[in-house]
């Protein structure tokens, strides 16, 4: 007698995404900022260009994520450094549309958003939930990070689009999706669904990075702090780094 498959039985490795803590969200809006200003340095600081540093970016996130995917359990700095890669990625598609394409943010934000909102209906529609403590199996490790690209690519518009299109500028740019950020956090703190306040903040959490890292590294002219990128890029992630070491000998303590 044929019989479906119990969630043991189609288990095949631990959960493969960190806890959700203070932790994760500061270095999630941290690798934000690193995909902002090092695909904007490695670009046009250091010379490569938007193709070459797409294409050379895209060939180490797939050696990232071939690696990751291999790993049978979440592993931190293997995670965190696919995060990193997906984040310069999802900021040269971005930029593939605007720089390349010549499609205006007004258009790529709406676009992303329906390939996001795709990419979450397909997930859900064969998995069931969009829950992110329950990424035990390959079929569903696939649609979280078909999902986290999608979230870094409209995250990048939607802030370049307030920033600069709307005129809000990168330090109001950085205070309105923080704000944004503080009532969702809110939200889930007054009972609402943890699920749709989790993936809405990360969503949030990548413009409000674009902002920041925009911020940081823009002339003072232009309304930045004119800090540069190749500092900001440095700076941020030697803290990651920091962070996730951290993160790694506490998950692999010395014996």
């Amino acid at each position: 007698m044929n019989t479906a498959p119990t969630e043991a039985s189609t288990r095949s490795m631990s959960n493969k995404v960190p806890a959700v803590a203070l932790s994760f969200w500061v270095i999630k809006i941290m690798c934000t900022t690193v995909g902002e200003t090092g695909a904007d340095f490695l670009a046009f600081s250091a010379g490569l260009g938007a193709h070459l540093t797409m294409a050379l970016m895209g060939a180490l996130l797939a050696l990232a994520l071939f690696v990751q995917l291999r790993t049978q359990r979440y592993t931190p700095w293997i995670y965190w450094l696919t995060v990193v890669l997906v984040s310069v990625v999802g900021t040269q598609i971005t930029d593939f549309f605007t720089d390349t394409l010549g499609i205006s943010l007004a258009l790529s934000t709406p676009i992303l958003a329906v390939a996001l909102a795709a990419a979450f209906m397909l997930w859900y529609r064969v998995e069931k939930s969009l829950s992110i403590h329950d990424i035990f199996t390959r079929r569903r490790e696939l649609f979280y990070w078909a999902a986290i690209l999608c979230t870094f690519a409209l995250g990048t518009a939607a802030g370049d689009l307030a920033s600069e299109t709307l005129g809000l500028g990168y330090a109001w740019g950085a205070v309105a999706y923080g704000a944004l950020i503080a009532i969702t956090y809110a939200a889930w703190r007054m009972g609402g669904n943890a699920i749709l306040t989790f993936w809405i903040g990360y969503i949030l959490t990548r413009p409000f990075g674009a902002a920041l890292g925009d911020l940081l590294t823009q002339a003072k002219t232009a309304g930045g702090l004119g800090m540069g990128t190749a500092w900001t890029s440095a700076i941020f992630l030697s803290v990651i780094v920091l962070l996730v070491g951290f993160a790694q000998w506490t998950a692999n303590p010395p014996q």
